[in-house]
């Protein structure tokens, strides 16, 4: 295939439960509101959605991870990391 291939390597297998599929979508159209172009919005909110549930499952562990604790994240890995 030709193209472009996308590799996050952030995330855990705690975030494999109800809701955090919805999370991950709102952050896309957050970012698409804010004027990003699909693909940049796509892979800025991949990354932050798969980074603030590890950051996630260090504080509460991966078991139990609820979507909730990954919109609390988000903060912090924005603070660290991109200001």
């Amino acid at each position: 295939p030709e193209g472009e291939v996308y590799l996050n390597t952030s995330g855990n297998p705690g975030m494999a439960t109800a809701g955090t599929g919805d999370v991950l979508c709102g952050m896309i159209a957050s970012f698409l509101g804010q004027g990003l172009d699909p693909l940049e919005a796509a892979i800025a909110a991949v990354w932050l959605h798969g980074t603030a549930g590890d950051y996630a499952a260090e504080e509460k562990g991966e078991a139990g991870l609820v979507a909730t604790d990954i919109i609390d994240m988000i903060p912090e890995v924005i603070e660290e990391h991109l200001m």
